[in-house]
């Protein structure tokens, strides 16, 4: 049964408070209808017996105490149905491309069901991004969620479209794990980008065909900022639809998650919550661990829900609270970074920092390629290298160093300008990752490989004749 009011008594930023005379439920939905009639939606924020505090989705210009306040009843739904792919919509769910009304199979609140702890399969299937960087050194693994750790003015939408259009389950897995295989889709949720910014996006889906197996959420910088905190909800609810009931491998890309964090620091000092650090509100670990959450596997499912959110942070300091917090819930991160941007290494991946907490348990043999874990091991630790002789090469000079750490600095340069740099329209598929990097591992002296297995350096380490016939 609908309740109705006209005890609107204060309008703060994007909240209205309004007195009640019976409880009203946490997360309802409201209409507030302006004296010319106009109607906005919101949901119920803060609930006592006395008062609601409701944030507005549509801003609250225009609203004021001669308003009326009306409970729905019901939290906010999503409409589900298979048709969604290929679909674009607004921040609230509503669609923008011009097409049909949505017309759902059925419909689910927002705020999702936590999966049960027992109920969850373990992430072990590999996710091929087609960036060497990633499936290379920091693998994606089906049910992961990897963030990017982006900063101001770096091409992380970029590596995001890239991502977007490439990635794949691998046909070996997948006829490995299902019978008849799992259909692959994006759910692609955007907040608060520009204008610019969103037509970029929607022109790179339908000029490269990704957009007939994704669904995207668009919230741009001038829509209210409240907008934000559905838009990541109405975008994973989706994902948990195709991806448990329906039998898909999704990968949701959330970009910016700063953008989210942000309105949730409008909508605290709205409330006049007592601020955590920096000004953002105390919950906001457990807020971002209810989205972040969402990614894993069910036992006896076919689908899986992969999530890779972006955030910039602010200052490049990843010691932000944003993407601090990000990191102690996720399974590792994705460096973007600044002075290989400036080089023009596309994309601009920073190895040494980044980390795939799961990517031991879904390469090697049966999912990408025997020696891939090995690989990996000695390309990181010889970059690391090369990367400690730049800085004494800057206090001594070139000349001052021996043979074997010249060839260190040269591996660097080579592994950052033919392994890293590839464009942001290359796609390499894992085997032709590897080979790169026994390529660049065989400029190296041979005993230096000291974290392969000799039966894989026998059959991967290219020899000077080999190395002279593939400059060729």
């Amino acid at each position: 049964m609908q309740k109705e009011y006209k005890t609107i008594t204060e309008i703060s930023g994007p909240l209205v408070f309004a007195e009640i005379d019976e409880p009203v439920g946490y997360d309802e939905i409201v209409e507030i209808e302006t004296p010319n009639g106009d109607v906005r939606r919101g949901q119920v924020l803060e609930t006592t017996s006395d008062y609601v505090a409701i944030q507005v989705f549509e801003g609250t210009s225009g609203i004021d105490r001669a308003s009326s306040v009306r409970f729905l009843g019901e939290t906010l739904q999503m409409p589900l149905t298979e048709e969604l792919l290929g679909r674009v919509l607004s921040g609230s769910g509503e669609p923008i491309d011009g097409g049909p009304e949505i017309e759902p199979d059925e419909e689910r609140p927002i705020v999702g069901a936590a999966i049960n702890p027992t109920a969850r399969e373990y992430p072990e299937e590999f996710i091929e991004t087609g960036v060497a960087a990633i499936d290379g050194m920091n693998t994606l693994i089906r049910g992961q969620k990897l963030p990017i750790f982006s900063g101001s003015g770096l091409p992380h939408n970029d590596l995001a479209l890239q991502i977007a259009r490439q990635a794949s389950v691998p046909e070996e897995t997948e006829a490995e794990d299902d019978d008849e295989g799992s259909e692959f889709a994006v759910i692609f949720g955007a907040m608060g980008i520009t204008a610019e910014e969103a037509n970029e996006f929607l022109d790179d889906f339908e000029r490269t065909g990704a957009l007939e197996r994704s669904v995207v959420f668009t919230n741009l910088a001038d829509d209210p900022a409240v907008e934000r905190t559905v838009t990541p909800r109405l975008a994973l609810t989706t994902a948990e639809y195709l991806a448990f009931d329906k039998g898909y491998h999704v990968l949701v890309i959330l970009t910016d998650m700063t953008n989210y964090c942000e309105a949730l620091r409008e909508i605290g000092a709205a409330r006049e919550e007592v601020p955590g650090r920096r000004g953002y509100p105390g919950y906001m670990y457990t807020d971002l661990a209810t989205l972040y959450e969402r990614a894993g596997r069910i036992e006896g499912r076919e689908g899986s829900v992969t999530q890779i959110p972006i955030l910039t942070m602010p200052g490049d300091d990843d010691t932000h609270p944003i993407p601090d917090l990000t990191g102690y819930i996720t399974e590792g991160q994705i460096y973007i970074d600044r002075d290989l941007n400036s080089q023009g290494i596309e994309p601009p991946v920073d190895v040494l920092p980044s980390l795939s907490r799961l990517m031991d348990d879904g390469i090697g043999e049966g999912y990408t390629r025997e020696d891939h874990g090995d690989v990996s091991d000695q390309l990181y630790a010889a970059y690391a290298e090369g990367e400690d002789l730049r800085d004494l090469v800057n206090i001594v000079g070139r000349e001052a160093l021996s043979e074997r750490d010249n060839k260190y600095l040269d591996f660097a340069d080579a592994f950052e300008e033919e392994f890293v740099e590839q464009g942001y329209d290359t796609d390499r598929d894992v085997g032709e990752t590897l080979d790169i990097g026994w390529t660049l591992l065989s400029e190296l002296p041979r005993e230096e490989l000291n974290r392969i297995d000799e039966e894989l350096i026998d059959e991967y380490y290219v020899d000077d004749e080999q190395v002279a016939e593939a400059a060729d």
